[in-house]
């Protein structure tokens, strides 16, 4: 995608995000993409169906063999689990219900989270604001790895580590970058998420929770679909923070491939997107962009230009808190 240097250190720059006023220039031109804004009217249902695919599954799975317990979680329900990550990721914009009912939102992020075998959507939340509000900001934005990341995991082995431990460098990061104190939906929704694993253990026995944790572990780590956590922010061609994705894997992520648009405009949902690029040709069609998640993946991991080091961030002063 052009020249690349190899860095010993993020990308600092002293530029506002450019999302935001490429938001306000693509308004100005289309105010009709504003009726694209607020709640997919589907995203429920096919949730729902996710969710109660996977409770299916562990039913299917509890006698099964160790070695098929792990195979199927890599090959079928890790990537349920990563699919049901992204819905939450969505409905964290308030699109399954609406602005208007924003508690209804959180709440159904919590039944979405019950396959990924952990809690996280409360926190997801609470933290995922700051990533579209201080986009890259030093000690803010939590997406971006820490200066030990990007110091150590700097060989094709290590990088590749680095990949595999992706989901534990995302949950613990936020604790050491930007601790924010418990909320009570942190609460709530770690009750439910613990006494609905009780559940299935008490049902169905260890191995449908090991399936699911398994699963949620595995497919978001090195697994093609986490391609995505690498395309939409490591600067594969200076200048450029964000990329989109537009290939199939789209149909399993909620178009989360579609990640310039979705910054430009987080408060539509990701189905409808694709509309957005269409609308805004002119805006989008000459962006860099990615065409394979396992092509990035691939260049991550033996591109010595490529590390977690290659990130933008930037000094952000805070705003003022808002729900």
């Amino acid at each position: 995608m052009g020249n690349r240097v190899t860095r010993g250190d993020f990308e600092w720059v002293y530029t506002e995000q450019p999302h935001t006023q490429r938001r306000k220039e693509i308004l100005a031109k289309y105010p009709g993409i504003k009726a694209l804004m607020g709640p997919d009217p589907h995203l429920k249902w096919i949730v729902s169906g996710m969710v109660f695919t996977q409770f299916l599954a562990c039913y299917l799975v509890k006698d099964l063999s160790w070695k098929w317990i792990f195979f199927w979680a890599y090959a079928f329900g890790g990537c349920i689990n990563h699919s049901l990550t992204l819905a939450i990721h969505d409905i964290s914009h308030n699109v399954a219900f609406g602005n208007k009912q924003a508690k209804w939102n959180r709440w159904f992020a919590v039944f979405a989270n019950l396959p990924v075998g952990v809690p996280y959507s409360a926190s997801f939340k609470k933290y995922h604001i700051d990533h579209h509000r201080y986009l890259g900001g030093d000690s803010l934005d939590v997406d971006i790895p820490t200066n030990f990341e990007g110091w150590f995991f700097c060989t094709p082995l290590r990088k590749l580590l680095w990949l595999f431990l992706q989901p534990f460098f995302y949950s613990l990061r936020p604790l050491y970058v930007n601790p924010k104190a418990i909320t009570q939906m942190e609460i709530f929704n770690a009750l439910v998420q613990f006494s609905v694993d009780s559940i299935i253990f008490y049902l169905w026995g260890l191995k449908p929770i090991i399936y699911l944790i398994a699963g949620t572990i595995l497919c978001m780590g090195l697994h093609p679909i986490s391609g995505h956590f690498i395309a939409e922010h490591y600067m594969f061609l200076k200048g450029y923070e964000t990329y989109s994705y537009y290939g199939p894997l789209n149909w399993l992520t909620f178009n989360v491939g579609y990640h310039m648009e979705h910054h430009d405009f987080p408060s539509i949902p990701g189905s409808k997107l694709p509309m957005v690029k269409k609308i805004a040709a002119e805006y989008y069609d000459n962006l860099p962009y990615h065409q394979s998640w396992i092509r990035v993946l691939w260049d991550f991991v033996f591109d010595d230009s490529i590390s977690p080091y290659s990130r933008v961030k930037r000094k952000c002063k805070l705003a003022k808190e808002s729900e």
